[in-house]
């Protein structure tokens, strides 16, 4: 599958071109108003992924507005899932087109703001559900969630159930074996300051690719 996304990007980059050409027509504008997004579709997927980020922050600021008092300085594992099935809901209406999209996002040139739009979107899933870790876990839930939103979401793109309810049974199964392996990562304060490093260092770099700034 992976494969056949890379091997497709350049056909669905003209028919990206081709949907920005009707669409601008659709709307009474002439067809060559194409040309103002020079990066062509991948301008479509990068507006409609920030876009989706942003309605995920108010969904999360909603959600932890009424998390209890007791529960604020705890890791909410419960609204992290709830965020991540939030998150994939907003592709679905595009389920059938989204191969595609993720064919753009692959490409080298388009990696950076890709990477950086994942990123913040799972130090924003973090930070309102409560995390304010500053050892290594701040760093290894960050990553972790990043690769069990993608695994999830290369999940749900082969997903013929109702509602997509395997997805989030699977969704629910990689959250517990996260929660497993989560301590190995917990294994030396070397590693950790290593890690606090890193992690902000990457998260730093990812808000200034997008041009965000941190309003917490």
């Amino acid at each position: 599958m992976v494969r056949n996304i890379f091997s497709q990007a350049s056909r669905w980059t003209v028919i990206y071109k081709s949907c920005l050409i009707d669409g601008a027509e659709i709307l009474g504008y002439p067809g060559i108003i194409h040309g103002m997004y020079a990066k062509g579709g991948i301008e479509l997927v990068q507006h409609f992924y920030m876009t989706s980020n942003n309605n995920l922050i108010d969904f999360l600021k909603a959600r932890s507005a009424v998390i209890s008092t007791e529960s604020n300085n705890e890791f909410s594992r419960s609204l992290i899932r709830d965020a991540i099935q939030e998150r994939l809901k907003m592709i679905i209406p595009f389920i059938d087109r989204w191969p595609e999209a993720l064919a753009l996002m692959s490409q080298p040139q388009n990696v950076p703001t890709a990477l950086a739009n994942l990123l913040t979107m799972v130090d924003d899933i973090c930070y309102y559900a409560g995390d304010r870790s500053v050892n290594m876990s701040w760093y290894s839930r960050r990553v972790g969630l990043a690769g069990l939103y993608k695994v999830t979401e290369l999940y749900m793109l082969q997903d013929t159930s109702e509602d997509f309810a395997r997805t989030w049974n699977f969704l629910n199964r990689r959250m517990e074996e996260a929660e497993h392996l989560e301590g190995y990562f917990l294994q030396t304060e070397n590693a950790s300051q290593f890690a606090k490093q890193f992690a902000s260092a990457t998260f730093t770099t990812a808000r200034n690719i997008l041009g965000l700034r941190w309003n917490r």
